[in-house]
């Protein structure tokens, strides 16, 4: 029932039909096409130059106008010396090979649209410097310096998000703001670290009424603290993920955000002051706020606090349903979370 896995993964040619991957998303993230009209690019060379990237390198094909499907040579580590800012109609395609963008600033999408992250490693994230960055080919702007996110998403649309693994960065994993919409994030390995993923910029920052974002198929590990998601504004449609012993809580939010849980897996630790799910950052008013929870499974003591009344229904339109699966199978479901060993001429079990 793992309907994006099962999609692609049983194909033995899976490697000279990549692209194939691009017709598999699902909720609101269904409309990213990535590079599926472009050409393939083959990254063959992990260095990296932020202002005059070479060819051959992952920054100079991300950059580039034209959709690309980007590929790996080999298994390959990059440090990059600034943050890596996607161009538009990209596919960073880690299948096959084994890649980690890591101790270094790791990925800004920013501005841009359908964009396909699959299949790496995205660990350590150090910040930005101030300094100057190719975003295209014509263009080199002064930024001002990068969080040490793992991927930032802003004011961007149409982005998937897919068996990657996430941990330890400076700020977030992943930071979806700035009237970011038609999201989704499945199918990742997240672990050790404190506030993993932010929807919505900040309390004040209404833009934020247009996020639509589905969280699916993820393994939220062991050592992550908060945020999984934190939702301001918003829609967040949390469905299927597994939860292993947060630190404080796995869903929260504030500035009326509306959430549906379904069909997860929630494994509370044994502190007593860390049963509860959910967390909402206000004084007051809440009562009103859209939050359900449907097929969730708690264990160990954990608890949701559900509130709002009417419905609270993702109202996907067809091409982007699914169906959720009830929470006690999700354990399998996400058995797989992360980059996959996937080896050509073979179904990537």
């Amino acid at each position: 029932m793992n309907s994006v896995d099962s999609c692609w993964r049983s194909n033995p040619n899976w490697a000279s039909n990549r692209k194939a991957l691009a017709d598999c998303a699902i909720g609101f993230g269904t409309g990213a096409t990535g590079g599926k009209y472009g050409a393939i690019y083959v990254v063959n060379d992990p260095s990296d130059d932020p202002i005059n990237p070479k060819p051959g390198t992952l920054r100079y094909g991300v950059i580039q106008s034209e959709p690309l499907w980007i590929i790996f040579e080999r298994d390959m580590v990059l440090k990059l010396k600034n943050e890596l800012i996607m161009n538009s109609f990209k596919t960073i395609d880690g299948r096959g090979v084994k890649v980690e963008i890591t101790k270094g600033p790791c990925i800004t999408i920013e501005r841009v649209s359908h964009v396909i992250i699959h299949g790496i490693s995205i660990h350590d994230c150090k910040p930005g410097t101030p300094g100057l960055v190719r975003s295209t080919p014509e263009h080199v702007g002064h930024r001002l310096g990068s969080d040490g996110d793992a991927i930032s998403v802003f004011a961007a649309s149409n982005i998937w998000i897919d068996h990657c693994f996430l941990a330890r960065c400076t700020d977030g994993l992943i930071d979806i703001i700035h009237a970011s919409t038609a999201i989704t994030v499945s199918n990742n390995y997240l672990t050790q670290h404190d506030k993993v993923m932010l929807l919505g910029h900040e309390d004040g920052y209404t833009a934020d009424r247009v996020m639509k974002v589905t969280v699916v198929f993820n393994h939220f590990g062991p050592g992550l603290v908060q945020r999984m998601p934190r939702v301001r504004y918003g829609y967040a449609h949390v469905a299927n993920n597994k939860y292993d012993e947060w630190l404080m809580y796995a869903i929260g939010g504030s500035a009326d955000p509306t959430i549906l849980s379904e069909g997860n897996y929630f494994m509370a630790s044994n502190n007593p002051d860390a049963k509860q799910v959910t967390k909402r950052e206000t004084s007051g008013g809440w009562k009103n706020w859209k939050w359900r929870s449907s097929k969730d499974v708690f264990e160990n003591g954990a608890y949701f606090v559900q509130s709002g009344f009417g419905s609270c229904a993702p109202l996907y339109s067809l091409s982007q349903l699914f169906m959720v699966a009830q929470g006690s199978l999700v354990p399998t479901l996400t058995s797989d979370a992360g980059p996959l060993q996937c080896v050509p001429s073979k179904a990537c079990s």
